[in-house]
């Protein structure tokens, strides 16, 4: 069990810095390029998007001990927590200083209790709201604590989600298929592609599984073209940390 896991259990998690620090993720690195506040500000909302996510993804936590921690944590967002730690003190600070709205912290809580059991999406749209719960809300309050009040902020930060997200699935069939035989990609594109869940696990690698992958990945880099669409360069320059998350996913979607 990791060290971060271990602590999304105890009462006193690690301070935000330190989260941060050990989480060694392509977001936390773009944080180096951020103004101090900003810094501080983006620290403490990985923070708490860590802890959730490791609460979530446990497997040394039971199910039903998962759910009470992600029922903890809703609680605490919409009515008050009773005895704040740092992290919960931190984000409601943030939350609170910044007007964000409660739902996109709740929103994620919701796409990582997705987590808990096998999840199979049936189309493109149903796995959108799997990629909005976990990676688009995150980009709504991100260009909210970049202060980014262009019109088309939400949309780049709901594309850049889906592209991100969809970019990771892509990366993780495998290792997602072990981790409890979860599988992402839409059952509609295993039928477009005359593919199958058995194939998916019995690892049949040929055309099939190719052309079906080859299409994931063009819908990938349509959604990273949407997110470039969507606010002008000059705008974009107030999303350094996000701009540079762009840039790596798409290194990686092409790679």
């Amino acid at each position: 069990m990791s060290d971060l896991s271990a602590a999304s259990q105890s009462p006193t998690p690690p301070s935000a810095e330190v989260i941060t620090s050990k989480a060694k993720s392509n977001l936390a690195f773009a944080f180096s390029a951020l103004p101090p506040q900003q810094r501080t500000d983006l620290t403490t909302y990985y923070a708490y998007c860590r802890l959730i996510d490791d609460i979530a993804d446990d497997p040394d936590i039971p199910v039903d001990e998962r759910r009470r921690q992600l029922d903890a944590w809703r609680n605490g967002l919409t009515n008050g927590f009773d005895s704040p730690n740092e992290i919960e003190a931190r984000t409601v600070e943030l939350r609170d200083r910044h007007n964000l709205p409660t739902q996109y912290l709740l929103d994620l809580i919701d796409g990582c209790e997705m987590d808990l059991a096998p999840q199979r999406f049936g189309s493109w749209e149903e796995l959108q709201t799997y990629t909005y719960r976990v990676a688009g809300s995150v980009g709504l309050v991100c260009v909210r604590l970049f202060e980014c009040s262009h019109p088309g902020a939400d949309d780049y930060a709901r594309h850049l989600g889906d592209a991100l997200q969809l970019t990771n699935i892509l990366r993780d069939v495998g290792e997602d298929l072990e981790n409890g035989g979860r599988i992402y990609l839409p059952l509609g594109d295993f039928a477009r592609f005359q593919y199958s869940e058995r194939d998916l696990v019995g690892k049949v690698y040929d055309g099939r599984f190719r052309a079906m992958m080859q299409y994931q990945a063009e819908r990938a880099r349509h959604l990273y073209q949407l997110t470039e669409d969507a606010v002008p360069s000059k705008t974009r320059s107030q999303l350094i940390a996000t701009e540079i998350m762009r840039d790596i996913y798409f290194a990686i979607l092409k790679k």
